[in-house]
């Protein structure tokens, strides 16, 4: 699919939130995606009451990367009432265990002002997925970063919602030293 001259190559789909929840559409968007020939990722929103154990075993439980898939990602936009050191820990604790698992370093997704308040200083190794809307050229954030998410209200052929809007930093080579491998 192309928009104004810009080919749409790369997916993200949810596909788990907390301790047992899987995304109902996952199975088939994950496996739509790949038969429209796009690069594809998934993702897990993050619950900040629950273990980060816990919740990336049910990733891992569901997901199977292949070779040419981008990395995990986690989405963390919201730290309820727990501290800041609770949801760091619980968020490492995610990170470490799906690394292992897949043998590659997983994306942290979140909000450029969320980053700065609680991410930023422990998790600037992670590739970064940022989302900002509202600005035109780049999102307001002072770390490098990977995906930029800057709408979320685009259309795309096959889906009849609106969908986000993200762009990759970088050229077709650093793309594809991003994927599984």
């Amino acid at each position: 699919m192309k928009i104004k001259d810009v080919k749409i190559n790369f997916s993200f789909i949810k596909a788990t939130e907390g301790i047992n929840n899987e995304d109902r559409r996952y199975n088939r968007n994950w496996k739509e995606a790949r038969k429209a020939g796009m690069a594809r990722g998934a993702y897990h929103f993050f619950n900040p009451y629950r273990s980060g154990r816990q919740q990336a075993q049910n990733f891992i439980e569901t997901v199977l990367l292949k070779k040419g898939d981008l990395p995990p990602v986690l989405d963390v936009e919201q730290v309820g009432s727990v501290t800041k050191l609770q949801l760091q820990q619980r968020i490492q604790d995610w990170l470490q265990l799906v690394e292992m698992h897949y043998k590659v370093k997983p994306i942290i997704y979140t909000g450029a002002d969320f980053y700065v308040n609680y991410l930023a200083g422990k998790f600037d190794a992670y590739p970064l997925w940022v989302a900002h809307y509202l600005v035109k050229d780049k999102p307001r954030i002072k770390r490098p970063w990977h995906f930029w998410q800057h709408n979320e209200a685009g259309h795309v052929n096959g889906i009849d919602a609106f969908v986000d809007f993200n762009v990759f930093s970088g050229d077709s080579t650093a793309f594809k030293d991003l994927l599984v491998q």
